[in-house]
């Protein structure tokens, strides 16, 4: 287990190495770090790296697929989080109506022009955090109302009503602005390009401090994944811990979906993976999960921009045609997977 989990770290960290080097200028690793070693060390690359290089890896690239990578991170343990409490496969946030609250927000302020004054251009993102937030939440309050014991079945459902809902009003009020359907369309397809070091500096931290609170709870995980039956059996406040639980995997999805638009399937690929290379012991799944959604949302995003350059594709739509087909799979299994 040790060997996996060591390759899987060497294997992210050069990833996340070629992540910076591809593109239309090809950037030797070795510069790389040592860009790297000035910025945060102050070290010496004077006629060793010329600053174009400088420019492109530090103000370009690796902001960018920092971000693609915290992203990824952030998306995957959400996922791992709700197949887990939820019992179910295909559990996500996205089913749960984070995306569909997300892309009302977004979809306001784009074809409406709303600019928050003390906020300028992180309106867009803050706005659609606030509404994907604000619909688990509401989805989440309604099912503990109309069921005490908040069932897995009833937050699944009540999450598709409130998702299938809200869409249906970011689709009138499109209808009703069609000038604006592109910048939406790619917004709601996701994109990592020119978004600079303040996503990562502001959803690093986020990351971090929820990848703790999960793993705060990697027992009570293990042991809901067995049963909610067992699982009281065993001490678990089963309400308390699911309440906890979705709201930090929303919260995880929220803010990453905020910064770079909906971004789907991650979260749903990387912790099946996982827990067929790892086990199904939420203290290897999740930080595993992370590192390999990080991972593979870089190569998706270096396909996105290399693929068609210097035209770039939709992030978004590089991982459905990834995530589609394993969903397919997952649901025609018979096998359960979790």
């Amino acid at each position: 287990m040790k060997t996996k989990t060591i390759v899987t770290i060497c294997v992210a960290l050069v990833v996340l190495v070629l992540g910076v080097a591809f593109g239309s200028v090809w950037v030797p690793p070795g510069e790389i770090i040592n860009v790297v070693r000035n910025k945060i060390f102050g070290y010496d690359i004077a006629g060793i790296v010329d600053s174009s290089s400088v420019a492109i890896v530090w103000t370009l690239r690796l902001p960018r697929a920092l971000l693609a990578f915290l992203v990824g991170a952030a998306l995957s343990c959400s996922g791992a989080v709700m197949q887990s409490i939820l019992r179910n496969p295909l559990a996500s946030s996205y089913t749960l109506g984070v995306s569909s609250g997300a892309s009302l927000g977004a979809c306001i302020v784009i074809l409406y022009n709303i600019t928050i004054p003390f906020l300028s251009v992180m309106t867009l993102p803050i706005v659609g955090f606030v509404f994907g937030f604000g619909t688990i939440l509401l989805s989440i309050a309604f099912a503990s109302r109309i069921d005490g014991q908040m069932q897995n079945n009833t937050i699944i459902l009540t999450g598709m009503v409130f998702s299938l809902f809200v869409n249906a009003i970011t689709t009138l009020l499109s209808a009703m602005s069609r000038e604006h359907l592109q910048r939406l369309l790619f917004w709601q397809m996701g994109s990592f390009s020119a978004r600079g070091w303040a996503p990562v500096y502001i959803l690093a931290p986020i990351v971090v401090i929820g990848t703790f609170l999960v793993l705060h709870y990697n027992r009570e995980l293990d042991m809901m994944t067995f049963g909610e039956d067992q699982a009281k059996t065993m001490g678990v406040d089963i309400k308390r811990v699911k309440w906890i639980l979705l709201i930090v995997g929303a919260a995880l999805t929220g803010c990453a979906i905020a910064f770079v638009g909906v971004i789907g399937f991650v979260d749903l690929v990387a912790p099946h993976v996982v827990r067929r290379l790892f086990g199904s012991s939420h203290k290897r799944v999740i930080p595993m999960s992370m590192l390999f959604g990080g991972a593979f949302m870089v190569i998706c995003d270096l396909a996105a921009r290399t693929v068609v350059s210097p035209s770039e594709l939709p992030v978004g739509a590089v991982t459905a045609i990834i995530g589609a087909p394993f969903f397919a799979y997952i649901y025609f299994r018979k096998k359960e997977v979790v």
